[in-house]
């Protein structure tokens, strides 16, 4: 029977049209450019056209602004306490790695999980706890006769407080850093050290901290960084110390001025980018000398045995976490618990009624529960969009994915500050078609989350795909299901664990946030770090005591939340995990 010639005509207009006719895979990419683009392409677009193309803005403008003498101070002490801060976090990091990294001390998991605390920590609290430990009212030092006489300045409102601070803060940075940097090192090469009749102090010395050097220098970049955008403790020590730094700044200006000072902020904001794009570029060239050249390999664990000093060094640690980490938070307790400031703190004193007053406030009640949903929102989004995306770069290897997770990136590496401006610039005029400002409401706090912390999300759920077998998916494929089944049946549930990992560092992370939300609430919608940190302001630093400690409860149920998946989740995706 002859061919219809009709039907031999349509069959390559079929496969035209199917190849035109676009993928779900496609559509997934297209879905999450568009979700990428709007949250931290445009406003970042939009913050570098103020500063450099604005009605004032331009390299000139940006130069006038950088010279003008409170700028030229701000800047310097920010870069001087940061890099100071850095030895701190150097110093901490360094040393808490290598003992619990090689040696086989006792209790890994709540020693690390303390050491984060700091991390888990919003700046404002971890500021308003060691004020609460060092002043004079101190509910831990003074019945101890240890505390600075009533009337005394508290010396933490200086560049040494500061510094002190951001380096315990950040030294979780260094010493995670460090941690990975240790377990990717051979064991075989410091074994032959060893049997060379080496000393430990010469193994250490002469071969782990030259090959731990690229992953040092990586972590002291990423604490520089964080130390460069750090903004509760510069505003709560460095305001009233009179220690100016640029985010404080910013802060000042924004906040006195309103929007009409953009162009300046905007400026004062390509300072501090500038200055986190060069920590940024420290730690990628450093990252990228991360190569150590062996004929062979085994995992490094722990290669000292301690012997009879280890109950003295394992001592050592666990004070020196006692005082960094968990007296200021007890001090920030009792503060919360004492009848007033000055009144010595034992069960007759103690009373609930700063809880009471805090919860009767109706600002800090509409705190709590704004933080509460912006946060869930937050995580609940992130979620939804890692899952396709992490998709589309472990599984299909899709290299536009990739540069979108690379994008994504950029919100979460610039301080929270330089991302608020970016967002007060995008969202101050009436959005088209619907005419309506979202400066001023809560959706613009939420848009600055979404885009501030995908990157937090993406990256646990990349890890758990990471370790899926290629074959289940293909199996499906060569069965019939389709892309969605596929998704739904095998990758989502068997990623899920990580996933929601994510998702819960995210609601730790943005509950208590301030960086970012201190330039965009307004009354209405107050979120619990702002409360805290304008309680403070205020001079109420009892009601600030307890909101913190509501706010800290809240955190650390999180994160008992994602400690018990933690035997389903690939190592490293809870910082925590030991």
């Amino acid at each position: 029977m002859a061919a219809d010639p009709a039907a031999h005509a349509a069959t390559p207009r079929r496969r035209l049209i199917s190849r035109l006719r676009p993928s779900g895979e496609h559509l997934l990419l297209a879905a999450a450019a568009f979700y990428v683009g709007v949250l931290c392409v445009l406003p970042l677009a939009r913050l570098f056209m103020e500063a450099l193309g604005g009605e004032s803005g331009g390299i000139a403008f940006i130069w006038e602004i950088a010279t003008s003498r409170a700028a030229r101070i701000a800047t310097w002490h920010s870069i001087e306490a940061s890099l100071g801060s850095v030895l701190v976090s150097i110093v901490i990091g360094t040393a808490f790695a290598l003992i619990i990294g090689l040696t086989d001390v006792r209790l890994r998991a709540p020693l690390v999980f303390t050491l984060l605390l700091p991390m888990l920590i919003p700046a404002q609290i971890t500021a308003l706890a060691w004020l609460e430990l060092t002043g004079p009212a101190s509910t831990i030092l003074g019945p101890l006769g240890f505390a600075p006489a009533p009337g005394t300045r508290n010396w933490l409102y200086s560049r040494e407080g500061i510094i002190l601070l951001m380096g315990i803060e950040h030294s979780t940075m260094v010493f995670l850093a460090v941690r990975a940097g240790l377990r990717g090192l051979p064991r075989d090469l410091i074994e032959a050290a060893q049997a060379a009749g080496a000393k430990p102090a010469r193994v250490i010395l002469a071969i782990i901290l030259p090959l731990l050097r690229p992953a040092l220098i990586a972590g002291a970049a990423l604490a520089f960084v964080g130390a460069i955008g750090n903004f509760g403790i510069p505003a709560i020590l460095g305001i009233p110390g009179r220690y100016p730094m640029l985010t404080a700044l910013i802060y000042q200006r924004l906040s006195g001025f309103g929007p009409k000072v953009l162009g300046d902020v905007a400026a004062l904001s390509m300072i501090l980018a500038l200055l986190a794009a060069a920590g940024l570029l420290v730690q990628f060239l450093a990252s990228g000398r991360r190569h150590v050249t062996v004929t062979g390999f085994t995992a490094l664990g722990p290669v000292y045995r301690l012997g009879r000093w280890r109950p003295l060094v394992e001592m050592v640690l666990w004070v020196t976490l006692l005082f960094i980490a968990v007296l200021p938070l007890l001090a920030l307790v009792g503060t919360s618990l004492v009848q007033a400031l000055g009144v010595a703190l034992d069960l007759e004193t103690m009373t609930w009624a700063h809880y009471a007053t805090a919860f009767a406030n109706d600002a800090v009640r509409r705190a709590l529960v704004n933080s509460l949903w912006l946060a869930a929102a937050a995580a609940a989004a992130s979620l939804l969009v890692s899952l396709p995306l992490g998709y589309l770069i472990t599984c299909r290897r899709s290299r536009p994915a990739q540069v979108l997770s690379a994008i994504a990136d950029a919100p979460f590496a610039l301080p929270g500050i330089v991302l608020s401006i970016a967002m007060i610039l995008t969202f101050l005029k009436p959005l088209p078609i619907i005419g309506v400002s979202l400066y001023g409401t809560a959706a613009i706090i939420l848009i600055a989350y979404l885009a501030r912390f995908l990157a937090s999300g993406l990256r646990p759920t990349i890890a758990g795909m990471a370790q899926l077998d290629p074959a289940l998916e293909d199996a499906a494929r060569v069965a019939g299901a389709g892309l969605i089944r596929r998704l739904t049946t095998i990758i989502f549930p068997m990623a899920a664990p990580a996933a929601i990992a994510g998702a819960l560092l995210i609601f730790m992370s943005a509950y208590n946030e301030l960086t970012v939300s201190a330039l965009l609430w307004s009354t209405g919608t107050e979120t619990i770090g702002v409360m805290i940190f304008n309680l403070y302001d205020e001079g109420n630093a009892t009601a600030a005591a307890a909101a913190s400690v509501l706010s800290l409860l809240v955190t650390l149920s999180a994160a008992g939340l994602a400690s018990l998946l933690a035997r389903r989740l690939p190592y490293g995706v809870l910082p925590w995990q030991a």
